[in-house]
């Protein structure tokens, strides 16, 4: 049994949708088996294309118009199509003519799926080619530092003078579990200063003389 998914942005749309009814209703699907959405393709959450695959048994074949008319992105179509193979549920989508049931439209599936891990190398490729960039000019990526360093040099020096972490806390308005995480990040234990002038609290915390009791 063939099962037909339409899908359009807005209301207005109203000639794209009976232009996809033309078509699945051509291919062979019954009016019957027809599904749709009125919803950009970004949403995960149609309604239409839910209630079209829990209809969805094996040996059926899930039709649509149009590619984009089911996938947001190459990724998340081949997700879905692959869901349906393991199913047992073909896939065809007549303006690209795929049909996974026949060796020529497995093989365009495939293509898009070597298509869609070259996408993801090259992006891959380039986030590690801008953050290399980055670091070339000084520049560190990550979270930023919930603490900046002038404020960090004076919650270092209240702590080395005897105040407890949590007069800390009230004064410079900080959260407790913040200033733990910052001190455990700068490696801080009593007897450890930070230098004058420190520009990164983080890598310029030095070693202080061991204290004594007198």
């Amino acid at each position: 049994m063939m099962v037909g998914y339409m899908r359009v942005s807005t209301d207005g749309d109203r000639q794209v949708m009976d232009l996809q009814r033309d078509g699945l209703l051509a291919a062979g699907v019954d009016e019957r088996h027809l599904f749709e959405d009125r919803a950009s393709g970004s949403r995960d959450d149609r309604a239409g294309l839910a209630k079209a695959l829990a209809f969805l048994k094996p040996g059926d074949c899930f039709v649509v118009w149009k590619l984009d008319r089911l996938g947001r992105s190459l990724p998340h179509l081949l997700e879905t199509v692959n869901a349906l193979k393991e199913r047992g549920v073909a896939f065809r989508s007549l303006t690209e003519q795929m049909d996974t049931t026949t060796p020529q439209g497995e093989f365009l599936f495939h293509v898009f799926g070597a298509l869609a891990q070259f996408e993801r190398s090259l992006t891959q490729e380039r986030v590690r080619a801008g953050l290399a960039a980055a670091r070339r000019r000084g520049r560190r990526g990550g979270r930023p530092v919930a603490i900046d360093a002038e404020k960090m040099a004076a919650v270092v020096a209240a702590l080395e003078g005897g105040a407890t972490k949590a007069a800390v806390c009230r004064t410079f308005a900080i959260k407790r579990s913040t200033l733990i995480d910052s001190l455990a990040r700068i490696g801080w234990s009593v007897g450890l200063t930070v230098p004058p002038g420190s520009r990164d609290a983080p890598t310029a915390i030095a070693r202080g003389p061991d204290r004594h009791t007198v």
